[in-house]
C-alpha cells in the first residue's frame, strides 16, 4: 500500500481528470473518503490536508502505485505541479497551525493546553479517560497554554528559543519554521503565568513578548491562533 498526497489550490482540477468521482464540495466534503477509480485503478481518496490546503490523499495498492503517480504528474503538468518533501509540509503545516507529535504535542500536554480542545466529546455525556481531569482543569482555568508567535525579521528559528512576556521568561518555543505564505518566521511554544496565575487570552493580548536566540532578542507578536487563512477557506478551494 501506497500514498500519494495531492495538496493545493489547483488540486480539485488536477485530481478531476484522473479520478471518476465528482470533487465538488457537495459531492466530496472535507473529511470524507471514497473508493474510486484512478486512472483505471481502484484507489481510496481521502479529502484531508496537513498543510492548510485543498487537496486530498489517495491511498493505492502497491502494483497500481506507479501508474496512479504518473497520471497525476501528467494531469497536474500544465498546472505547474512538483514533487514536495517533509521540509515543506514543515513549514506548512506550521504556518496552518496544525500540530505534531513528538514537538508542539506530547503525552504531558492535554488538549485544552494544546488547542485541541474541539477534539473532545466536552457537550456531551460520553465518557472518556481523562475527562474528568479536562472538566476540573477547564474551570480552573489554564496554567499553560501554546501560542502561535511570529517575528518580522527573517531569523532561522528551530525550537527551544526562550519566550519573554514583558521581559520575563515565560515558557520557550517547541516548533519554529518559516512560513513563505505570511512571510515572517512563525512559531509555537507552551508558557506560564510567572505569577502561577490563569494564562488567559487578556493574559496573552496584553503582554510585549519577545523570542531569544543565542542572546539576541527578537520583538514577537503572540497570535491567539495561526495568522494564516483563520477561517479555513482555502481548504474548501475559496
Amino acid at each position: 500500500m501506497g500514498m500519494i498526497s495531492i495538496q493545493g489550490p489547483k488540486s480539485r482540477e488536477v485530481l478531476q481528470e484522473v479520478l471518476d468521482a465528482d470533487l465538488s464540495n457537495e459531492a466530496f466534503p472535507f473529511s470524507t473518503h471514497k473508493v474510486v477509480s484512478a486512472a483505471g485503478h481502484q484507489v481510496r481518496a481521502m479529502r484531508l490536508s496537513f498543510v492548510g490546503e485543498l487537496g486530498w490523499e489517495l491511498h493505492i495498492p502497491k502494483d497500481s502505485c506507479l501508474p496512479v503517480y504518473h497520471a497525476v504528474m501528467a494531469a497536474g503538468a500544465k498546472h505547474g505541479i512538483i514533487n514536495s518533501g517533509y521540509r515543506a509540509i514543515d513549514s506548512l503545516s506550521i504556518e496552518k497551525g496544525y500540530r505534531h507529535w513528538h514537538a508542539d504535542l506530547r503525552p504531558d500536554d492535554t488538549p485544552l493546553e494544546s488547542g485541541l480542545g474541539f477534539t473532545c466529546k466536552m457537550k456531551s455525556s460520553i465518557p472518556f479517560q481523562g475527562r474528568d481531569r479536562l472538566e476540573k482543569q477547564k474551570e480552573e482555568g489554564l496554567r499553560r497554554r501554546i501560542v502561535c508567535f511570529t517575528i518580522d525579521e527573517k531569523v532561522p528559528m528551530f525550537g527551544l528559543e526562550a519566550v519573554h512576556r514583558n521581559g520575563t521568561p515565560v515558557g520557550h518555543l517547541r516548533r519554529s519554521d518559516y512560513g513563505f505564505f505570511i512571510d515572517k518566521t512563525i512559531g509555537y511554544g507552551y508558557i506560564r503565568n510567572p505569577d502561577g496565575g490563569v494564562v488567559s487570552a487578556d493574559f496573552i493580548r496584553s503582554g510585549e513578548f519577545t523570542l531569544e536566540k543565542m542572546g539576541v532578542t527578537y520583538k514577537a507578536k503572540a497570535h491567539l491562533k495561526s495568522p494564516f487563512d483563520p477561517q479555513n477557506k482555502r481548504l474548501v478551494g475559496f
